[in-house]
Order: C-alpha cells, then sequence, then structure tokens
C-alpha cells in the first residue's frame, strides 16, 4: 500500500509585520500544517498589508497610536495586551510589550519579504517570522536598514544583497501592485488567510480553524 501523498495548497497570507494579531494567526497555521502532517503540506507566500502607510520614518508611541486609532482607555489598552499575550503564549510565541515603545513604518520590511519571495522562496517564511519576533519579542526597529539586514542574514539570505535591495527601493511598485490587489479584493484587516485563491479564514484563528479549512480545500480538489 503506498503512501499518501500530501495535498499541497497555495497560501496567501496577508499581513502586517506589527499586527499581532498577525503573528498569532502565522503560529496558529504553522501548528495545524504540523497536526496535517502527510495529509497536507503549503505552499505559503507572504502578502503585504500595512497598518499605516503613514506611518512616519521615525515611528510613532504605540499606547497613544492604538488610543487614538481604536479609542482604547489604559485599561482596555491592558486587557487587550494581556488576551494577546496569553493567546501568542499558548501558540509558542512571546509578546514583550514592555521591550517596546514605539510602532514603525513596514513599507521596507514588506520590499524585503518580497525580494526572498523572489530570490530564494524557502526564506521567507523563516524571515516573516523573524521579523515577528524581533519586534513583539524584542522591541526592535523593523523599519531600520541594519536591522532589516542583520534579520536576512540570520535567516540565510545574503547580507550585502539585502542592504543593497533596501537602499535602492528595489520592489516597491510590486508592494504596491500587491497591497492595491488585495485592498481591490475586498481585504480590509488582517491577517487575512487566503487557501488557494478561494477560501479566506480572517483574523488570528485558532489552529482548528485552519485545521478545518485546510482539509476542506484539500477535498475540494479531489
Amino acid at each position: 500500500m503506498s503512501a499518501q501523498i500530501p495535498k499541497t495548497l497555495r497560501i496567501d497570507f496577508v499581513s502586517d509585520v506589527v499586527c499581532p494579531w498577525c503573528a498569532i494567526g502565522l503560529a496558529s497555521l504553522e501548528q495545524a500544517l504540523r497536526q496535517l502532517a502527510g495529509e497536507v503540506a503549503a505552499d505559503l507566500h507572504f502578502q503585504p498589508f500595512e497598518l499605516d502607510p503613514t506611518m512616519p520614518a521615525e515611528g510613532a508611541d504605540v499606547a497613544e497610536t492604538l488610543r487614538r486609532k481604536y479609542g482604547m482607555s489604559d485599561a482596555q489598552l491592558a486587557e487587550n495586551q494581556a488576551r494577546i499575550r496569553d493567546r501568542g503564549a499558548e501558540l509558542g510565541f512571546t509578546f514583550d510589550f514592555s521591550a517596546r515603545s514605539r510602532t514603525w513604518n513596514t513599507f521596507d520590511a514588506h520590499r524585503l519579504l518580497h525580494w526572498a519571495g523572489v530570490e530564494s522562496p524557502m526564506h521567507q517564511l523563516p524571515l516573516k517570522r523573524a521579523l515577528l519576533v524581533a519586534n513583539f519579542s524584542e522591541g526592535r526597529d523593523v523599519s531600520d536598514h541594519a536591522v532589516l539586514a542583520e534579520l536576512a542574514a540570520g535567516v540565510g539570505l545574503d547580507d550585502a544583497r539585502a542592504r543593497d535591495v533596501l537602499a535602492s527601493g528595489m520592489f516597491a511598485d510590486e508592494v504596491r501592485a500587491a497591497e492595491r490587489f488585495f485592498q481591490e479584493a475586498g481585504i480590509r484587516s488582517v491577517p487575512a488567510v487566503i487557501i488557494e485563491r478561494r477560501l479566506l479564514v480572517s483574523g488570528g484563528q485558532p489552529p482548528e480553524v485552519f485545521v478545518q479549512a485546510l482539509r476542506q480545500a484539500a477535498r475540494a480538489d479531489n
């Protein structure tokens, strides 16, 4: 009896690297894929979405930004952060909200991710993970070119090439085009996880929701 061949599914993961629910969504999706090992495999593509494309180069105070954007009180902000921290811990992801006081412009991070997807697709997922950890666990500036190049090198990408991409502005048009595409497709919040270009899972869902969606998509093509 021959072994089952896993069904490979295209997954477009639309997200931002300063979105906590995107970190939760990715950790949850990865847990679901581990549960489905041997049954489902992922052809994973990270797509850009900027929570605030107008974010200045110097960034902005995190708490101030959230209070202004969502009308949160200090108590609501603390409660929200505790909920996110707990959800992350359940999935093995560490949120350290005391490590950072600012949030950053993420356009160059998205350019770097796009380059990774073109240059060496196998490194795009590790780079995405590294960006999320740098921002949420370590409080690093994910708009800083030196930080971005270091993260790229840390997952096996070429440091000098990463610096060239960042300094040159390469892939800016491609990132803008991808952002427009998904916005015009109706994506207004992230994470938005699109399986086989037809099945949408929105938000930082638990692993069992992703398991169900992945199985549904795999069955649909059989």
